[in-house]
């Protein structure tokens, strides 16, 4: 294949951009926080909490809007049978900021949190808090691989360059910047990457739109021309499935570690909420782009162009629709600056996962759950060395297998099923423990797993409600498949059983032991009857009228009780929530 020269060139030049805007915001930022006596391993993680308005809206849209969401809402309105009625995205991942705004955003900033991950080891412990980990890394890893496997092929299909060069090279882009300057590096290469996005995309509608071979798409909306209408239709059969998937991003959309990154670097609570709700406009408005995109690749007589006879979906390229799209139907230069917006939102995407799965594994597990006496200087190290260790896990997992967006469904319903109802529990429910986390867990787990998952080729041990068989022929070696479709909504119920679990086994150890039916020495988890003990992270920050008195504290370390206390809540964090917060900190000597 010859490579386009003109497009390798604009792709360079777009990464150039890209890494001196990472440094520049990395030299700009570097003594940022110090006069304030802030920690240089939280600067990095939260950005010294002063991201403002202009830059933190960019960044949390840019955060959402990736490659996976601009090409697979253009991959779900081209699809016949499914159209604009399935590509539910944009309205889903608007939605979950909402709900992330109203209810989440105030009260994990005004608590001066860290990280996602620090109210769950508060309240249930060191041990819980790394089980969580798990679903919540899985997520970010295969979500970072997930859309550095799409720009490789994007790349491939319009500048005719090696995949493995494109993934590697974008990726290394991303690791540096990040490396280097944390969350001002990501936040302000957002900007960059967010505007590219915008312009690349609607740059390249109106070429595609008056292309030859492309029909009216207002009449292909509802009749059809060259497959069914790309407004597309929910069958009365599908309904609860398409609610179960609805569920899924608005809600599934909210436990991200990704998202609360930026909720707690926002300079107040009230900012925090501020931004969620910019950000779900912003996520509405990228969008419109890479719906027209996909209506035109269902609109477009495709013998016409230099694409071939058969339509991408009978070679089973539907997901490569939108550089298809930019490829057959703009004109060279056009296509360039599309794949400029491509390549921007997956390294958008690709940087803030990484950041934030080093995030929590250097303050959760390592200096949390290992290294309480860890100093500053440690934690930076730690938080270099993962991003460079799970950017390259998500790199090589984007070149080595093929089954990473299976990977990312399955992960991304595990971070809905058990890590949402948790958070509903720790930060919304008195009284929930160690015992209740559990069980929701396992709960949330069983009843996922059990469903199946198709893309892994998962077989379900589980046949919920209305489950059928499903034929499946691939288009291109004719081999037939069989699968199972869970018409029922399994997710949602998985969810809310988790949820009711956490509050019943909760309750239920609760009641046990201070009754004196179970004795103290049964209750292992030290999260009843011993729930002052050191396992559970510094109980003294939930000492107020409302929980423990003063009088029923166990004796703590001065060295936790100090450190640990201000690791969690910062006093001059609690802007808004100090009297109203079960969770305010009372110390020792008050």
């Amino acid at each position: 294949m010859a490579i386009h020269v003109e497009g390798l060139v604009a792709i360079v030049l777009f990464y150039l951009v890209i890494l001196l805007v990472g440094i520049w915001a990395a030299w700009k930022n570097k003594n940022s926080g110090v006069e304030e006596g802030t920690d240089r391993s939280e600067t990095i993680m939260v950005g010294g909490r002063d991201i403002g308005l202009f830059v933190g809206g960019f960044t949390m849209t840019a955060t959402w809007v990736g490659g996976g969401y601009i090409n697979g809402t253009a991959e779900n309105v081209y699809l016949p049978g499914y159209g604009l009625a399935w590509a539910q995205a944009p309205f889903g991942y608007a939605l979950s900021l909402v709900v992330g705004g109203l209810f989440f955003a105030k009260p994990m900033r005004s608590r001066g949190y860290v990280t996602m991950l620090d109210p769950f080891q508060q309240l249930y412990g060191k041990r819980m808090g790394g089980l969580l980990f798990i679903p919540a890394l899985m997520g970010e890893i295969f979500w970072s691989a997930a859309i550095l496997s799409a720009l490789g092929a994007t790349l491939s299909v319009i500048v005719d360059i090696n995949i493995n060069m494109s993934v590697v090279i974008s990726a290394l882009i991303a690791i540096f910047y990040t490396l280097v300057g944390g969350l001002y590096s990501v936040a302000y290469t957002d900007v960059v990457q967010l505007f590219c996005i915008f312009m690349g995309l609607w740059l390249s509608v109106p070429f595609a739109l008056s292309n030859p071979a492309v029909a009216n798409i207002e009449v292909t909306a509802t009749e059809k021309l060259y497959q069914t209408p790309w407004l597309g239709k929910i069958e009365s059969s599908d309904t609860w499935m398409w609610a179960d998937n609805f569920c899924l991003l608005m809600l599934g959309g909210v436990p991200w570690q990704v998202y609360f990154q930026r909720v707690l670097s926002a300079s107040s609570a009230t900012y925090a909420q501020v931004l969620s709700f910019l950000a779900a406009f912003g996520c509405l408005i990228m969008a419109v782009p890479s719906v027209l995109i996909g209506a035109i690749g269902a609109s477009t007589d495709w013998n016409q162009t230099s694409y071939g006879s058969l339509p991408p979906m009978e070679k089973d390229e539907s997901d490569m629709i939108l550089p298809i799209v930019l490829q057959h139907l703009c004109p060279p230069y056009i296509s360039f600056f599309g794949l400029g917006a491509v390549s921007a939102a997956v390294m958008s995407s690709a940087d803030s996962s990484i950041l934030s799965a080093s995030s929590m594994f250097a303050r959760n597990i390592y200096q949390l759950a290992f290294r309480q006496s860890a100093s500053d200087r440690e934690i930076v190290w730690v938080m270099r060395i993962t991003i460079f260790v799970f950017g390259a896990l998500a790199t090589a997992m984007a070149l080595l297998t093929g089954t990473v967006y299976g990977l990312w469904y399955l992960s991304s319903d595990l971070v809905y099923v058990i890590i949402f109802p948790q958070l509903l529990s720790v930060l919304f429910v008195r009284g929930t423990n160690t015992y209740g986390s559990v069980a929701g867990y396992v709960f949330g787990l069983l009843l996922r797993v059990g469903g199946g998952e198709p893309y892994l080729k998962l077989p379900p041990f589980i046949y919920y409600p209305g489950w059928i068989t499903e034929e499946r022929v691939h288009h291109l070696t004719k081999e037939v498949e069989y699968v199972v479709v869970q018409k029922f909504p399994f997710k949602t119920v998985s969810m809310l059983a988790s949820f009711l679990a956490n509050v019943a086994f909760s309750y239920l150890a609760k009641y046990l032991f201070e009754s004196g039916m179970l004795s103290a020495k049964y209750d292992f988890l030290d999260a009843v009857v011993a729930k002052h003990s050191a396992e559970i992270m510094d109980r003294t920050t939930l000492v107020n009228k409302n929980t423990i008195g003063l009088s029923e504290m166990a004796p703590v370390k001065p060295r936790l009780s100090v450190t640990l206390a201000a690791t969690f809540s910062r006093r001059e964090t609690l802007t808004e929530e100090d009297d109203s917060s079960p969770e305010s900190p009372v110390h020792e000597n008050e």
